[in-house]
């Protein structure tokens, strides 16, 4: 789906970009696809909330390990923009309600 995704920026306030927790095999390229989301001119306004899904997983990465392994704390220092991180779970629902939080709180503010 990445190579379509330019064709919604246009008037894009948010961006949640949703990283699987449990599968280390895909960070990499989840990383690759998160940085070219970044480094696009019309997502340079955009707020960003980082999902670390699949925390109900016996197998998951804890946040501080995939926070590491992708490097994160470097791509957050050189983004245009806010970046948020949170950990949820899709399947339990678990972090979803502070997921509304912040897509209310990021568009009450005009972020």
């Amino acid at each position: 789906m990445g190579p379509i995704w330019s064709s919604y920026y246009g008037n894009c306030r948010s961006l949640l970009f949703m990283i699987d927790a449990s599968n280390p095999t895909q960070l990499s390229a989840s990383c690759m696809q998160l940085l070219g989301l970044l480094s696009a001119e019309p997502l340079a306004e955009a707020s960003v909330l980082i999902l670390f899904n699949k925390t109900d997983l016996p197998c998951y990465m804890t946040i501080e390990e995939m926070k590491s392994l992708i490097r994160l704390p470097d791509i957050i220092a050189h983004a245009k923009q806010n970046i948020t991180m949170a950990e949820i779970s899709a399947w339990t629902g678990t972090g979803l309600a502070g997921v509304l939080h912040w897509l209310q709180d990021t568009h009450r503010t005009g972020r």
